[in-house]
């Protein structure tokens, strides 16, 4: 338990960047945390979006290994929004009080999603040069919770960790995994019942990303359940979009996972 709370990797992230809070919207209550990292003259940083569960310390290693090549970077956690055009607009914000032009942007699960989101938003004025997507989605109807998503504001704190819980890994795990997930669930325990539900609602609310609109941003996806939902009804990518080479490779993988 808490091997990486108290890893000298985290100490020392913690020790040397510091975390900042800006205020961009009217009501103050809404307080973006940020790590920002790396030389400043770098104006187009990569900014890191967590998942449901996140906060800004969560992708600490990335900002670590990052910087140490001259990277600048930026993990931040999001204040209360409800509504998807509101977050993008305080991210817009946001951005302009960094004065910052373009940016890379990193997101895991709804952080994908949200990064997606605002690349739409902005694709008149495009923001966003390039996306990296790990884990994430397009489409809010694959969680099957559009129904729900007005009514997370109504649930207490410890139901919605627990439907959040629910995604965690089960059962047996590598001892990195396990620690990684124990970090999660640590940091999960510090939000509180108006952002875990805000980023809920955001997460399940009926939306889904133009394509048409960010056609022109470079992607890279990161996603370790393709094999896993390929060929399923939940299945992550369009089969047509996967070589028959792939195909083959991806299908002797798993013989030798069970092997």
């Amino acid at each position: 338990m808490d091997e990486i709370k108290v890893s000298p990797d985290y100490n020392w992230f913690r020790s040397t960047v510091p975390l900042k809070r800006i205020i961009v919207d009217d009501d103050d209550s809404k307080v973006w945390s940020l790590y920002d990292a790396g030389p400043k003259s770098v104006r187009c940083p990569i900014i890191f979006l967590p998942p449901v569960s996140g906060t800004a310390e969560v992708f600490f290693q990335q900002v670590l290994a990052l910087t140490g090549w001259g990277y600048r970077v930026i993990s931040l956690q999001y204040p209360v929004y409800w509504d998807l055009m509101e977050f993008c607009d305080g991210f817009r914000k946001l951005l302009d009080h960094l004065q910052l032009d373009k940016v890379h942007l990193f997101g895991a699960s709804l952080g994908g999603f949200l990064a997606q989101k605002f690349a739409e938003y902005t694709h008149k004025s495009p923001r966003v040069h390039s996306l990296i997507l790990c884990n994430s989605f397009s489409d809010t109807s694959i969680f099957n919770q559009t129904w729900t998503a007005n009514s997370f504001w109504l649930m207490p704190a410890f139901l919605l960790k627990k439907i959040v819980l629910g995604n965690f890994a089960k059962g047996p795990v590598d001892p990195k995994m396990a620690d990684a997930i124990d970090f999660m669930v640590d940091r999960l325990e510090s939000l509180n019942q108006s952002e875990l539900a805000s980023r809920l609602t955001l997460n399940c609310q009926n939306s889904y990303v133009e394509p048409h609109k960010i056609k022109d941003v470079a992607v890279t996806i990161i996603d370790i359940h393709m094999r896993q939902f390929h060929g399923t009804r939940y299945a992550a990518i369009n089969p047509a979009m996967v070589s028959a080479e792939e195909l083959e490779m991806s299908s002797n993988q798993d013989s030798e996972d069970y092997q």
